[in-house]
């Protein structure tokens, strides 16, 4: 794949996601192909660089010539944007970020301190062609649907046995959002994922069946990007067109991720706002 407005050559990882671009450091951080970059990103949902081995502070700069540094955590307003990430329970379950805000980051940008020698690698999957694979008149079905996701949903996946304190606190993170979000492009893609706890208006039993058919849709082998880690790596991804999980790994041996993040652009809209629009 070639991007003709800065000759940016990349290579396709997979039919329907992640491309590969060779570019050192230096070159990342003159944000000469920022522009193309993320035009890339949004094509395919997930760049990789192989052998950056950015510090910190490139890291943060490279990410300022990619667009608006997020600061949406504490932990990233404590370090500047960074968040230092060696083991987070609910990531190992296929997840978008931000589902409990009106405007989700528009993407992370990773890199590799320390890999395990087996497993701990990231998967991606693409919810926009998953969406534009359904049939059409599934597509028109789910358009109008809203989804309450919070966190409780989601940790109860990961934490069997979680402390009074920690229920009350993932309580406080909830949002409704569209089963479908209607991008400004005209572009549609579904926003699931751990966090998607119930469809307002259906039965419980249905509303989980058609919640995890979505997830299992979109997650088939033909839409995801398996990436394994090489200290060094940065993996950029478009956190509002793709799901992203962690695969499990032997806890004695370290997986280091140093992680800023891009603030969203659009908020998410559904065929309700729309139609008040």
């Amino acid at each position: 794949m070639s991007l003709d407005a800065t000759s940016l050559d990349a290579t396709d990882l997979t039919p329907s996601t992640g491309s590969e671009v060779e570019l050192d450091a230096a070159t990342l951080l003159a944000g000469t192909h920022a522009a193309a970059l993320r035009e890339l990103l949004v094509a395919r949902g997930v760049v990789v660089v192989r052998g950056v081995h950015f510090d910190d502070d490139q890291q943060r700069a490279f990410t300022h010539t990619m667009g608006e540094l997020r600061l949406g955590t504490v932990y990233e307003r404590e370090n500047d944007g960074m968040l230092k990430i060696t083991h987070l329970a609910g990531t190992y379950f296929w997840h978008m970020d931000g589902t409990y805000e009106a405007v989700p980051p528009f993407a992370s940008i990773l890199s590799a301190r320390a890999v395990p020698p087996e497993g701990g690698e990231t998967e991606f999957a693409n919810t926009q062609t998953a969406f534009e694979d359904l049939p059409a008149d599934e597509q028109e079905r789910l358009a109008p649907l809203e989804v309450l996701h919070d966190m409780r949903t989601s940790m109860d996946r990961a934490i069997n046995e979680p402390t009074l304190e920690q229920l009350a606190t993932w309580m406080g993170f909830r949002r409704k959002q569209p089963l479908v979000w209607h991008r400004r492009s005209g572009a549609r893609s579904l926003v699931i994922g751990a966090t998607a706890s119930y469809v307002l208006g259906m039965h419980p039993a249905e509303s989980r069946a058609l919640i995890d058919g979505l997830v299992a849709h979109a997650t088939q082998p033909k839409y995801v990007y398996r990436h394994r880690w090489q200290v060094g790596d940065v993996v950029l991804w478009d956190n509002t067109r793709t799901l992203h999980r962690v695969l499990p790994h032997d806890p004695q041996h370290p997986r280091v991720m140093h992680r800023f993040t891009l603030e969203g652009t659009e908020p998410f809209a559904g065929a309700a706002d729309l139609a008040r629009a």
